[in-house]
């Protein structure tokens, strides 16, 4: 019998996972240029807190870091800013940053940001930080440059779910990891011999719902991170997949095909209880809600080919979303609602789409020809993906909207696929 292994919880110590390589594939010339300087306290930079903010920005696609060769001067102070050496180098802005020790295992992060053209300081942060921390630390701290510098809130303290696919000696291993924003620092909540597909988060990020195979057939859990249990929402005969969360955290939609076809059902997390929503003699899977939770948009071949549908709650009225391409699935809305990102395929080229809802108009923003999954990151202002490189390895793609900029994360054995980005974790 295939034996499952979920582990009791993220702050139990778990061994990492392989190494990820970050790759910048592509990045905007619009990019804002930002000196991130080593941090005073040379005993503790091992710590590499300045490399992964200087990391996150970059990655975000809308600043580039400069580079360490580039930061020719060291000020530990304001008075010490020659700002006109900054704007030589075509800085815009310059951090500067320390590690004081305020106890054993205890320490005090600094960092100032100052505007190069304005030559002022625009903030100023103090962070106690405990011994192991430094890379959240980081990721905070470069939460807060985005946020002052663009007025958006970052994403680099969040998480992305996925699942690996891992050649060992007896068969395939699959797991469903959780890391940070970035891809480091994964650790596995399950392990199995059988396929586990489709993580997604609850709104409030402490819990992730999935499909396992391990009991032979599909079925759906919610896996609770804080306390490492899981439960059995799903386990009918036939199909038992899609899940997703309402925004309210109380209801899942998923899909189900107890009644000899595929159809979208709304569960009670509390009680179990079904509500279907969609009757018709097609395939409707897939189903994700609309930010307010009055819709719910799902693929469906009820038009002879894949394509997305926009059904409401309140009524059961259903509007077809997308006409152009062969194939067009997976969809999901940005958390403001604007848009909506899936994938459309023509012939054997599959690539990620991002629909305008005011506009009612697509745009093509990943190269292809096996891109798949796509998920909003919580800010909206990336999309993250799964597709295959040149080796045919699994691997995810972050994008920029308008798909100007694009990196890539690496694991370096096995394939990664099904990405999920959790919501700002509080």
């Amino acid at each position: 019998m295939k034996k499952i292994l979920v582990l009791l919880s993220l702050v139990i110590s778990l061994s990492l996972q392989a190494e990820v390589e970050i790759t910048i594939v592509k990045n905007s010339k619009s990019a804002i240029p930002i000196a991130v300087l080593p941090f005073a306290n040379n005993a503790l930079e091992f710590t590499k807190i300045s490399k992964v903010i200087a990391d996150d920005l970059t990655l975000s696609g809308q600043f580039s870091a400069l580079e360490k060769q580039q930061l020719i001067e060291q000020p530990r102070t304001a008075q010490e800013i020659k700002y006109s050496t900054w704007r030589l180098l075509s800085a815009q802005y310059l951090t500067i940053g320390s590690i004081k020790t305020v106890g054993e295992g205890r320490y005090e992060v600094s960092l100032k940001l100052f505007s190069i053209q304005d030559q002022k300081q625009l903030m100023s942060l103090i962070l106690p930080v405990l011994e192991g921390e430094f890379r959240s630390a980081g990721h905070y701290l470069a939460d807060k440059i985005y946020e002052e510098v663009t007025g958006i809130k970052g994403i680099f303290s969040t998480k992305i779910a996925y699942v690996t696919a891992t050649k060992i000696s007896t068969g395939i291993e699959y797991q469903l990891l959780v890391a940070d924003a970035d891809g480091k620092n994964s650790q596995a909540l399950v392990t199995s011999g059988q396929p586990l597909l489709s993580p997604k988060w609850s709104p409030r990020g402490d819990k992730i719902v999935y499909v396992s195979f391990e009991r032979g057939n599909s079925a759906i859990y919610i896996q609770n991170l804080a306390t490492g249990k899981r439960e059995l929402m799903s386990h009918f005969k036939g199909i038992n997949s899609g899940p997703s969360f309402s925004p309210g955290g109380k209801k899942l939609a998923l899909t189900l095909s107890k009644s000899g076809n595929a159809e979208i059902y709304i569960m009670d997390i509390q009680s179990k209880a079904l509500t279907q929503i969609t009757k018709n003699w097609s395939i409707d899977t897939g189903a994700s809600w609309s930010p307010d939770g009055q819709s719910l948009i799902f693929t469906s071949d009820r038009g002879g080919k894949p394509n997305l549908y926009q059904i409401n709650l309140s009524n059961l009225a259903t509007k077809r979303l997308t006409f152009e391409g062969d194939y067009n699935a997976g969809g999901s809305f940005s958390s403001d609602g604007k848009y909506i990102c899936y994938v459309q395929g023509n012939k054997n080229d599959y690539r990620i789409a991002l629909r305008h809802n005011k506009s009612e108009t697509s745009q093509l923003i990943s190269d292809g020809p096996l891109d798949e999954t796509p998920t909003f990151a919580p800010n909206d202002n990336m999309i993250l993906y799964a597709t295959k490189n040149k080796k045919g390895q699994g691997i995810l793609i972050s994008t920029s909207l308008d798909g100007t900029t694009k990196n890539q994360l690496i694991i370096s054995n096995g394939h990664i696929r099904e990405p999920s980005w959790s919501p700002v974790i509080n």
